[in-house]
């Protein structure tokens, strides 16, 4: 009998969830399709780019959505038994509330595997498209400018750009310096840095050559002068939000090249990593505390507890975009800010598991 209930619980989960996914991302979609309509006619963009475009930001909302479709899903599911007095029958039988529970979790557990599937290889894609078809079709004149840049661009070489604009392939405030064991070896310096397609090669504008010797220092400096280095044009033309787009292999090589050069941008690429093995368990986290709160017959009826579901999926969001939003501008421990979200409702959902009547 148990058994069979399980199936019944996991099958009314997961349709409830794909029912709700589907209609909330619909919503969205209309909207967005609204919103954009002018732009598409203006710009006579194909019907099948918006098709596919449509089709890639779906994907992209049901990554966003989950925490939100995962709760209302477990609320609607688990008030509506309770208002049936189904759940006091189950406990009733000498069934625990944790065994109750088993079949919600299973369920919830699916969809995190879905969700860390979908995050780690087929998502990136999906988002990557979004990006693409907006700079093509919705953007004028994108460039991606970069500002403090620092890479290692050989052993004991580090170089420096203040300022750098894809359109023209040109940097300002450019330095290089040859530093060994701590120690300045050379710093060459330019007013501006310019990509020569003629040669592949960069060319320094205004530069001068400090060389320190045992003796004193030396000094060059010149108009013009072309240099090879590591790095090309093709390192800064990456779209915003790259580490976004990359799927899982991609953004551990990406991590790993980044680290060799000494980026700063390294970063990025690590928390979305983080994140990408964090948000599955969400579906596990946030099914855990609707069940407990919805599992109580109140007057309110579901409505209320639907309207509650969502407050509380919102304040997750809302939670693990300050999280990020922290881990990105440099705290001690990113890994513990993008986590915090799961560990604050995980302790919240035991505690009420402890303390609520059950």
């Amino acid at each position: 009998m148990i058994k069979l209930l399980d199936k019944l619980i996991i099958k009314d989960f997961l349709k409830t969830y794909f029912f709700v996914v589907l209609m909330l991302i619909l919503i969205v979609l209309v909207l967005d399709f609204t919103e954009k309509n002018d732009d598409f006619i203006r710009n006579d963009v194909p019907t099948g780019e918006i098709a596919k475009y449509m089709f890639n930001y779906g994907l992209y909302l049901n990554n966003l959505l989950t925490p939100i479709t995962v709760f209302i899903s477990v609320i609607f599911i688990t008030s509506r038994m309770a208002g049936r007095t189904e759940i006091v029958a189950i406990l009733s039988s000498g069934v625990s509330f944790m065994r109750m529970l088993r079949p919600f979790l299973v369920g919830a557990s699916m969809i995190a595997l879905a969700s860390f599937l979908l995050n780690g290889w087929v998502l990136p894609g999906a988002t990557a498209g979004v990006y693409s078809f907006k700079v093509e079709y919705l953007e004028d004149d994108a460039q991606y400018n970069y500002q403090n840049f620092h890479v290692k661009v050989a052993p004991d070489v580090y170089a420096y750009i203040s300022k750098y604009y894809t359109g023209p392939k040109t940097g300002y405030t450019f330095t290089l310096e040859h530093i060994e064991d701590g120690k300045l070896i050379s710093k060459l310096s330019a007013d501006r840095i310019v990509w020569d397609t003629a040669v592949n090669a960069w060319e320094m504008r205004n530069y001068k050559i400090r060389t320190l010797e045992d003796m004193g220092e030396a000094y060059q400096v010149g108009e013009e002068l072309d240099t090879v280095l590591s790095i090309t044009p093709a390192d800064f033309d990456l779209p915003p939000n790259h580490h976004e787009t990359l799927n899982l292999p991609e953004l551990s090589r990406q991590i790993k090249v980044l680290e060799d050069r000494g980026a700063d941008n390294v970063n990025f690429y690590k928390i979305e990593r983080y994140v990408r093995f964090m948000s599955p368990f969400a579906a596990i986290i946030l099914t855990f505390i609707g069940v407990i709160v919805s599992s109580k017959k109140t007057r309110g009826g579901s409505g209320f507890k639907i309207a509650m579901g969502f407050l509380l999926a919102f304040v997750y969001i809302i939670l693990f975009l300050l999280s990020r939003t922290f881990a990105e501008a440099g705290t001690p421990y990113p890994i513990l800010a993008v986590w915090s979200p799961n560990i604050i409702f995980a302790i919240t959902g035991l505690i009420m598991y402890k303390t609520i009547p059950r």
